[in-house]
């Protein structure tokens, strides 16, 4: 038995969801998968996986060996690439976590353009906002707004998001138009709320108009931890909401979203790229975190382009 290709086998066979599916990814026969699992079942002498006719699940073992063999498949992987002659062509898997509205405008509708150039880069991409456990999670980067509080990890500059406030065209027809941003803390007004992942708290933005600064705390009946529910929420009239000029290009220019506060100034949100500081970076991964920065160059451009650790 090639130890590497039977765990490579149990690997595929966890992620596939059934033999077959595996089998047909890795371009050989149902038979040879399973052998293959069975061999390494049998030099373990654990069960691995439980098997029905309708599903395959990790046993309690299998679940713990699956997520040891993930890493190591990735630190061989990024091994090989690491080499000259694999570099010339990046190739293998790159399991990235980026934002949702991030993922759903600016990075998903680029991709075509991303496998074109480099079609042997196959991703798994988390789309959240949550905080990820990088390495107990065998995520190799994460694209996130605002700073990286994680001293431990890596962060790369990739751009500056400028923030504007709106409101939808019903809500300020139901409660008004508010003409200062203390407005928003009266009882007339209401936010909706965006929990941070790292406080479990409503994130607020300063706002500066000359000599004049605050930073509105105003009530809501919604808070959510999701870009593309925010965006959402919003749009249904259900508060005023602080955006990045990308999400919201879109809907001011339908009419579904008006700008407020024009002439007020909003604190930046800087975009990083981060990573674990003892992950080889690899060509996958360069090539991946420079297309990011050439998107943001586009969209979000840096006011200040620097990389940190």
């Amino acid at each position: 038995m090639d130890r590497l290709d039977a765990m490579q086998a149990f690997a595929r066979v966890v992620e596939a969801g059934s033999f077959t599916k595996a089998a047909e990814t890795l371009q050989v026969s149902k038979t040879t998968v399973t052998q293959l699992v069975q061999q390494l079942e049998a030099r373990l002498r654990v069960k691995l996986l439980n098997r029905t006719t309708r599903k395959v699940a990790l046993t309690a073992d299998g679940a713990v060996y699956y997520e040891r063999v993930v890493g190591l498949l990735a630190e061989i992987d990024d091994a090989e690439t690491s080499l000259s002659s694999a570099s010339a062509v990046p190739r293998g898997r790159l399991r990235v976590d980026v934002p949702s509205p991030f993922a759903r405008m600016i990075l998903v509708p680029a991709l075509p353009d991303f496998h074109a150039r480099y079609p042997d880069i196959q991703f798994d991409m988390g789309v959240s906002d949550r905080i990820i456990d990088l390495i107990g999670e065998h995520v190799d980067c994460v694209v996130r707004g605002g700073e990286i509080t994680e001293q431990s990890l890596v962060a790369r500059r990739v751009g500056d998001l400028r923030l504007g406030i709106y409101a939808s065209p019903a809500y300020l027809q139901r409660n008004g138009v508010p003409r200062h941003p203390s407005e928003l803390e009266g009882t007339q007004h209401r936010i909706v709320g965006f929990l941070s992942a790292r406080t479990g708290r409503t994130l607020q933005s300063a706002m500066q108009r000359g000599d004049e600064r605050l930073v509105p705390n105003g009530r809501h009946i919604l808070a959510v931890d999701d870009g593309n529910a925010y965006l959402a929420a919003g749009l249904a009239g259900l508060g005023v909401l602080w955006l990045p000029d990308y999400m919201a290009k879109a809907a001011v220019q339908a009419g579904e979203l008006v700008p407020l506060f024009e002439d007020w100034q909003l604190e930046t949100m800087p975009m990083y790229v981060a990573y674990p500081p003892n992950r080889h970076v690899s060509a996958k991964l360069r090539v991946f975190i420079d297309w990011v920065a050439a998107l943001m160059a586009v969209h979000a451009p840096a006011m200040d382009a620097v990389a940190r650790k």
